[in-house]
């Protein structure tokens, strides 16, 4: 060959490598023409935890959805496209989202965590039981349920100095968030009780560390009073679907969930809720939990996804593990869903090895539980966590830090601009919690 047919034969090689960029324009045309197999085909059915036969049938298009891709990929990518939170989601969406390969699921998943959140921060966390066991409630998971002989002692609530003591610990070993749980239904007739954890709050506060409760059920007036404290998030987990929920829990109805939600949100507290895998249920309670955590009027802050700690001696302390395909699609649906949320792996992380954790994170979980216990059940220890964290180049997130500004976030719209600034654009939109009950069919 000779050299000037030799050079161009590298100047077309040259070209040839470089051609995709210029394609890039007409990809959405070819998209149009002959759209990519629908995300719904070959799933492997991993999600069900029960024997219940579940058919996956066409799911209708929103009306603002893109129709140039096949179904369930036109909602994933709109969503991985959208510039905030929306809580306007409908249980097809969602599903279509769940239902979407898994591979091709966690990297959607991690795309959008990327976008709204510094993907090497996990936020660390400790729980810590300040008054355990005699909880008159049902929950057919919990060891502090007074209903099931499962060998926990009821106690009294802890000192302060125990408090004080924990949140040290806790905060010198690397947690930003230091949490508080008390086994009760509700804050009635508990003033002396509550005197006293605000006053726990307040000094945990003082020492620069987030600070959450789980106490039951609250009204309004009990709501205020945490806030007025320095609280910063109450947590109150929906626990699954609103359909499944019965079959769980009867002394607590799904509607009280969400009151004493709406409750702490209109306080102006933020909302830690999440759910439970594993009680049981199948892949649409799943989305049916994520549907009702995106479709409140703001999301919350941080979504705990827990995988059920068998306690021998509770009706649920036979159940077998969920998969962890399972727990991972879910992870990763509410990270799409849900994009500025903190997604918290809680209970049973334990049992997850170091890669699976990982696959977690990527997927888009941000947050860990970490400590000598949870509540009642086994935390991995601080030191454990260090090396994880260590090992896989993460960061604990600092007090109060919640995501980095990115700047693919920011666009030369103004409309776009805007939005991104409005309350309304990042926490939802103006939907009432009236208006959320008839949505979901919640009696009012």
């Amino acid at each position: 060959m000779s050299a000037s047919l030799l050079a161009k034969s590298m100047a077309s090689l040259a070209l040839g490598v470089h051609r995709p960029r210029v394609q890039q324009a007409v990809l959405p045309t070819i998209a149009a023409i002959a759209p990519r197999r629908s995300a719904a085909v070959a799933v492997p059915d991993d999600h069900a935890t029960t024997g219940r036969q579940n058919q996956h049938q066409e799911r209708p298009l929103a009306p603002e959805i893109d129709n140039s891709l096949g179904n369930e990929e036109s909602v994933l990518q709109n969503a991985v496209r959208a510039r905030g939170p929306r809580n306007t989601w409908t249980r097809d969406e969602i599903a279509a989202i769940y239902d979407t390969p898994l591979m091709d699921l966690v990297y959607n998943a991690s795309t959008v965590h990327r976008r709204f959140h510094d993907s090497s921060q996990i936020q660390l966390c400790t729980l810590l039981s300040i008054k355990t066991g005699g909880c008159t409630e049902d929950c057919s998971y919990c060891a502090q349920s007074s209903r099931y002989d499962t060998g926990l002692k009821a106690s009294k609530l802890v000192t302060m100095g125990s408090v004080l003591k924990a949140a040290r610990m806790a905060r010198d070993n690397g947690s930003t968030r230091f949490c508080m749980g008390a086994a009760w239904r509700d804050m009635k007739g508990r003033k002396s009780n509550l005197r006293d954890i605000k006053e726990m709050i307040k000094e945990v506060r003082g020492m620069g560390m987030e600070v959450c409760v789980t106490l039951g059920m609250l009204d309004d007036a009990q709501a205020k009073e945490l806030k007025e404290a320095g609280l910063t998030a109450y947590n109150h987990n929906v626990d699954t679907s609103r359909e499944f929920y019965p079959s769980v829990i009867t002394t607590r109805s799904y509607d009280e969930r969400l009151n004493t939600i709406d409750n702490v949100s209109q306080a102006g507290i933020s909302v830690c809720s999440g759910g439970i895998l594993g009680l049981g249920e199948n892949k649409e309670d799943h989305v049916g939990l994520i549907y009702t955590l995106s479709t409140l009027p703001n999301h919350p802050e941080s979504v705990p996804i827990n995988t059920l700690v068998p306690i021998p001696g509770t009706p649920l302390g036979d159940n077998k593990p969920i998969e962890f395909k399972s727990v991972l699609r879910t992870i990763a649906t509410a990270r799409i869903v849900m994009p500025k949320s903190i997604v918290r792996l809680a209970a049973g992380r334990i049992t997850l090895s170091e890669e699976k954790q990982a696959m977690c994170f990527m997927a888009g979980a941000n947050a860990i539980f970490t400590g000598d216990k949870m509540l009642t059940t086994d935390c991995t220890s601080w030191d454990e966590d260090k090396d994880l964290l260590q090992g896989w180049g993460l960061r604990p997130m600092k007090s109060f830090e919640r995501e980095a500004v990115n700047p693919e976030m920011v666009g030369s719209d103004e409309t776009d601009l805007a939005n991104e600034t409005s309350p309304v654009a990042l926490f939802g939109t103006e939907k009432s919690f009236e208006q959320l009950k008839r949505n979901t069919g919640t009696s009012v």
